[in-house]
């Protein structure tokens, strides 16, 4: 989609969205689509029982010349701050299915550039697709919107604010959403890691570790989910250094288990398919460092993702079996299903010890308990500083990623004795969620401020009636970790 910034006029060809608040009140080029057959528009809209109210949508046709324009009008009601984004996302997964390819939105007087930069966002996540694996025959059948203008008082201030934050960040989103799409027998974890290092074309320094150098450094919980499967493991670094020299990185920190059977302790069969979406925390960690590479963000981030596959073979980890962490502390694995918090505390560990970061916030799709808590609005934010978390829920604020600060405390502790390790990875029936995070907070420290966010309810499989939301994948989190380092560490 070709996405250009243009004098707010009308339009004589393709389809026109504008707004009108809740007197059906319109302006500008609304007005003059509007002025074209005043009698005919009105009747139409009094046929129709339009009332304006906040994302009610009315369709009609105008004339212009020899040619018919498909004007859609987008209530905001008695809105005083319209969501552009969201109302523009409404409109386009309207006009989706009559195939248009040319669409012009036409922002309202009182929208800031920044409104504009996102009703481009908005059009684009409602239209995004994941056809990579369709044929020729089947992409005949569907059109497309290849070019979107935004047509707006200060298109100039408009197209900088999208060119030099909204549209990087959603670059990233669409990005994360593609790895969340992709089959695993495409993206496996050295497929992954590979499409990783493509990444330092945008300018960020990539580092990959495979098993061998894993090994060395100890991170055998990271590494004994993958033994059941074929597939080596890998370990991707990548490092954007936009802000001053020596200054301490914030730290990304995702999971990426590309496929996830359950291992030995082995999943039900029903909607297995879905386990290709268990590196969706991982998917938002590369999504957030696109839009900060692109944006060129002045901030050092850290982005880590652990990758493997959690397969049951001869050579699987059993349920009960003893890993010794990185951190020295040993597990009791008593469900190989429990498996991304066995990756994520060897990457919390190394994080700590070799990028020692200013804070870190790892994203994990990590417990189907957090799903029964907040279902599929919010993700579950746990965090040993306070300060972070106001920061991540300021940040959400102004994102449609939404999170909730649950509790982390000593009292959940007890759940995770073994009489066999110093722990064991899994907490019992109650409290699933909090004690995951109990778990990874023992790989944390006290010196560093650290969140994490289960976004297993977000990332995947999302069933919110969100017209920005229109696949399997979402990208939940790129958007959010870019806006709280922006918001933070960039001045």
């Amino acid at each position: 989609m070709k996405v250009s910034f243009t004098a707010n006029k009308p339009v004589s060809s393709g389809t026109a969205i504008v707004f009108a608040n809740k007197d059906l009140e319109m302006e500008g080029a609304g007005k003059a689509y509007r002025d074209t057959a005043p009698k005919n528009f009105d009747a139409a809209i009094k046929a129709a029982e339009f009332k304006a109210e906040s994302g009610k949508i009315f369709e009609t046709f105008v004339m212009s010349g020899d040619k018919a324009v498909r004007v859609i009008v987008v209530g905001t009601g008695d809105d005083e701050k319209p969501d552009y984004e969201l109302l523009t996302a409404k409109a386009v997964k309207r006009l989706l299915p009559a195939g248009e390819t040319t669409l012009t939105v036409h922002m309202s007087s009182e929208a800031s550039a920044d409104d504009a930069a996102r009703a481009a966002v908005g059009a684009r996540l409602a239209a995004y697709r994941f056809d990579a694996h369709k044929t020729k025959a089947t992409l005949t059948k569907t059109k497309q919107i290849e070019t979107l203008n935004i047509a707006a008082d200060d298109e100039s201030a408009a197209r900088e604010s999208y060119e030099n934050y909204h549209g990087p960040v959603c670059d990233g989103q669409l990005y994360a959403r593609d790895l969340v799409n992709t089959p695993s027998n495409v993206l496996f974890p050295k497929a992954y890691a590979a499409k990783i290092k493509e990444l330092e074309s945008l300018g960020l320094r990539v580092e990959i570790l495979g098993e061998k150098e894993m090994k060395d450094l100890g991170m055998n919980a990271f590494l004994g989910v993958g033994v059941g499967s074929e597939r080596e493991s890998q370990f991707a670094i990548m490092h954007w250094e936009g802000g001053k020299e020596g200054e301490k990185p914030a730290a990304l920190i995702g999971k990426g288990v590309t496929f996830d059977s359950g291992g030995i302790s082995l999943k039900a069969g029903n909607n297995m398919w879905d386990m290709k979406g268990d590196m969706g925390g991982s998917a938002a960690v590369v999504g957030a460092m696109i839009g900060l590479a692109k944006r060129k963000a002045k901030a050092n981030v850290v982005g880590l993702v652990g990758l493997v596959e959690n397969m049951p073979d001869g050579k699987a980890q059993n349920p009960g079996d003893i890993v010794t962490s990185m951190s020295g502390q040993t597990i009791d694995v008593q469900n190989t299903d429990a498996e991304g918090r066995l990756v994520l505390c060897d990457v919390l560990h190394y994080t700590v010890t070799n990028i020692k970061p200013v804070a870190m916030i790892d994203l994990a799709t990590l417990t189907g308990a957090i799903i029964t808590s907040l279902g599929h609005e919010h993700a579950g934010l746990f965090s040993n500083n306070d300060k972070l978390a106001k920061q991540i829920m300021t940040a959400s604020e102004t994102t449609t990623e939404k999170t909730w600060r649950l509790p982390l405390a000593k009292e959940y502790d007890k759940l995770l004795d073994s009489p066999f390790a110093d722990m064991k990875n899994i907490g019992g029936p109650t409290a699933g969620s909090i004690t995951a995070a109990q778990f990874l907070q023992r790989f944390v420290g006290k010196d560093t401020p650290w969140a994490h966010l289960d976004i297993a309810g977000m990332g995947m499989k999302n069933t919110r009636n969100d017209p920005r939301e229109t696949t399997f994948g979402t990208g939940f989190g790129a958007r959010l970790m870019n806006r709280w380092v922006a918001d933070n560490y960039e001045g």
